[in-house]
């Protein structure tokens, strides 16, 4: 995958974004740069299964622009769910919140994403804890959440569109 701004620019922006509105120390600057390539690795392999022309450049070789929302806000999630992963809540906290402050969208790393999923305009969108299928997408202003602890499940190939709201015990089956 090409980073457009190249990996070493990338972590760069990261630490910057992160210091000015937050505050970075040097545990948390080697934690970020220990966990970037496994962050990199799942949104390539998520961005992999989307047909979006924004992905790919005219030769066919898969992109990641950290200046396109969506995937920049795939990313984010994939690093701050690393980030958690490793054990780092608080450093999660802060890469979780940068991306929801950026683009406006609500992807908690306590909630497993499937490994391919898709976002177009993710402004306004608040995806909860539920069960997903690959190829899940979603469009702006959508809602996933729980309802007294029961949350909605999700097949493959399901794709919420606009102001789509899914909460509570639902069954949502495959190619929806």
């Amino acid at each position: 995958m090409i980073v457009t701004i190249g990996k070493d620019k990338l972590l760069k922006l990261l630490h910057m974004q992160l210091e000015n509105n937050f505050s970075l120390d040097k545990n948390d600057i080697f934690i970020l740069d220990g966990c970037i390539d496994k962050a990199l690795l799942k949104a390539e392999n998520c961005y992999a299964g989307n047909t979006n022309k924004y992905y790919w450049d005219c030769d066919a070789n898969l992109v990641f622009n950290p200046y396109h929302s969506s995937q920049y806000s795939i990313f984010l999630y994939f690093l701050s769910r690393t980030v958690f992963l490793s054990g780092h809540r608080e450093l999660a906290d802060k890469t979780y919140y940068l991306n929801r402050m950026m683009n406006s969208c609500d992807l908690y790393y306590e909630v497993e994403l499937p490994d391919i999923f898709f976002i177009d305009h993710p402004i306004g969108s608040v995806i909860g804890r539920g069960v997903f299928g690959n190829y899940f997408a979603f469009r702006h202003n959508c809602t996933v959440g729980g309802n007294h602890g029961l949350f909605p499940r999700f097949g493959e190939l399901v794709c919420l569109f606009s102001n789509s709201t899914v909460i509570g015990n639902y069954i949502v089956g495959d190619n929806v």
